[in-house]
């Protein structure tokens, strides 16, 4: 298949004077991730991009992480250690570290691991703090920790996402963003239909299948299954598998995905759950593979029928969505790509809130001293 870049990396530079910024990722994958890892992912991105626009990073992940920013190592990467579990407890002499060293070394610190970070920016004000919010916020037992810390500043990643939890210190949305240049368009026209990601019953490969079955197109399936999702794959998604009709292929690196879907017809996005962002969507989209989904959480905010994909909810109307999508324009899926979701756009908007957020903080304190 023939393949073009579309688009070029810019050697950008920050409208903002350089900022002292730590950035807090999960220990669970590396940064950026071997395999899956979703926020991972986009710490890494953020960070390089931050670095890049001349700002003085220092990116607090595990040991095994590689960046251009300053590496504040805490141990190797949980879930390939098989140690996911430790995960509850290790974050913390991490994020003690960063609070501590606080604004002696750091402007802002920006969090990407949930409410853990949010006692240590209670107890910092001398410090900017904000904390990106990359999971489901619809989990009942966790409210009551949310509404004790509504005051720390969070940002969200779809304006979807915050429906649950509308009291928070909402500061912005900021849409995800990927290196311009970091997957490749493809012209097309594609062999397979494509699932990418995680194997679980919210994520529905099983409707994928159904999907792919009724075009009579072949479905490769690229995903990780987690240890709490093997029984959903042994009983639902296994015995449906029939390669090279139906294929699981099993997680695939950073280096494959170009190929994976590149040469996919379309990404079927089958999801079944409040979707907080949708990290494959615009992967697809920066391979001009138009995306056939469902009307969950973000999804209406990232995908543009007719222009990046189709979006459909009964199992007959996916199947004619994956038709029609099938035959767009993939040059012009991938000016969407390019026009919303850049890994520029991305930092952009983070160093507003930055910026904000410095302001406020130093406002206060000049307060407090007198």
């Amino acid at each position: 298949m023939a393949t073009k870049r579309v688009g070029k990396t810019k050697a950008s530079r920050s409208d903002f004077k350089p900022l002292r910024i730590a950035q807090l990722a999960p220990l669970y994958e590396r940064v950026p991730p071997k395999l899956y890892g979703g926020t991972e992912r986009v710490v890494s991105y953020l960070t390089e991009e931050l670095v890049r626009r001349g700002h003085k990073v220092t990116l607090f992940a595990s040991g095994d992480s590689e960046t251009r920013a300053k590496l504040h190592p805490g141990p190797e990467s949980l879930r390939l250690a098989g140690v996911p579990e430790h995960g509850i407890f290790l974050h913390f002499p991490m994020i003690s570290d960063a609070y501590k060293m606080g604004a002696d070394h750091f402007d802002i610190i920006h969090g990407h691991i949930d409410y853990w970070t949010f006692p240590f920016a209670e107890l910092s004000p001398k410090v900017a703090s904000v904390t990106t919010l990359h999971g489901r916020l619809d989990i009942e037992p966790w409210r009551p920790v949310y509404s004790r810390y509504r005051k720390i500043p969070v940002v969200s990643i779809s304006d979807a996402q915050r429906r649950p939890l509308p009291f928070l210190n909402w500061k912005a949305t900021v849409y995800h963003g990927l290196p311009d240049d970091h997957l490749h368009f493809s012209a097309g026209p594609g062999k397979y239909l494509a699932f990418l990601g995680r194997i679980s019953p919210e994520k529905r490969p099983d409707l994928a299948i159904e999907i792919a079955r009724k075009l009579g197109i072949p479905l490769k399936i690229a995903a990780k299954v987690d240890v709490v999702d093997q029984d959903y794959y042994d009983a639902v998604v296994k015995p449906q598998l029939s390669p090279p009709d139906i294929e699981y292929i099993g997680e695939i690196t950073e280096v494959e995905k170009s190929e994976f879907l590149g040469n996919a017809m379309a990404l079927l996005f089958t999801i079944d759950w409040p979707e907080p962002f949708g990290l494959a969507m615009i992967e697809a989209m920066a391979c001009g593979t138009p995306v056939v989904t469902r009307p969950c959480g973000s999804v209406p905010e990232i995908i543009k029928p007719g222009v990046s994909g189709y979006i459909a909810s009964p199992v007959d109307e996916l199947v004619e969505s994956t038709r029609k999508a099938i035959e767009m324009p993939r040059a012009q899926v991938r000016a969407e790509f390019d026009r919303r979701f850049t890994v520029a756009k991305m930092a952009q908007a983070y160093e507003r809130v930055y910026a904000r957020l410095i302001a406020q903080t130093k406002r206060k304190s000049a307060r407090r001293k007198r």
